[in-house]
């Protein structure tokens, strides 16, 4: 079973990470795309984030009716930071191959990860590109300690000691941000098409992004329930 893992805030989970997804599936033959809230994500400590649970909530109705699509609560129920390579290493003897779907602007800055040298061994890594986006490109993208065990097999696809991969993959650009998203929503402007249907209308139900409903670690599991991974 090829399943992709899609890690984020997703505070708010839009069209451009659906999107982005439906590609990267479709292209590498992706039987499962796992979207995974970050309950405390390592990089945004300082910053206040909605609830994890509003969070879930989102994903899950985002992705309602794509039987390729799901959520997993995984780092919602495991205790302090939300560390890719913990949730990576719980699920890879789970399923045959496993795909981290990654953005380039991340994927950039994955020398500041924790353990980051461990990840290229654990998964393939799928770089989503946007069209004219500079800096990532050849060897040089990747930090020193990482570049030293990897090889091009050609322009977009590179290969570890481990026999893992990295694949740089173009997307569709849609001008789309959970920040202009949170921004209009606090102004009372539409974001009509740019989240779902069904996601608009939990942001606007419960009023998020328009009041403080927030906090740096945004856990209130009580209404969080299922399986690790909800089939």
């Amino acid at each position: 079973m090829r399943v992709g893992i899609f890690g984020g805030t997703f505070d708010p989970i839009h069209v451009g990470h659906l999107r982005a997804a439906e590609e990267v599936r479709e292209l590498f033959s992706l039987n499962r795309i796992y979207f995974v809230p970050a309950c405390i994500p390592p990089h945004k400590r300082d910053q206040q984030i909605s609830r994890i649970d509003d969070r879930l909530m989102m994903a899950g109705l985002a992705v309602k009716g794509n039987r390729f699509f799901k959520v997993s609560d995984i780092e919602a129920k495991r205790d302090g930071i939300s560390y890719s390579i913990d949730t990576i290493t719980a699920i890879e003897g789970t399923f045959g191959d496993v795909y981290f779907l990654i953005g380039a602007d991340a994927f950039s800055e994955i020398d500041t990860w924790h353990r980051y040298r461990d990840l290229f061994s654990h998964a393939d890594f799928v770089v989503m590109v946007r069209p004219g986006h500079s800096g990532i490109s050849g060897l040089a993208m990747f930090p020193p300690d990482v570049r030293e065990s990897m090889k091009a097999v050609d322009e977009c696809t590179f290969e570890h000691t481990s026999g893992k991969h990295t694949y740089l993959q173009p997307i569709t650009q849609l001008d789309v941000s959970a920040t202009k998203i949170r921004a209009h929503a606090g102004e009372g402007k539409s974001i009509k098409y740019l989240v779902p249907p069904a996601v608009e209308t939990y942001i606007v139900k419960q009023g998020l992004y328009r009041r403080q409903k927030t906090n740096h670690i945004g856990k209130n599991m009580e209404s969080i329930q299922g399986k690790m991974w909800k089939s």
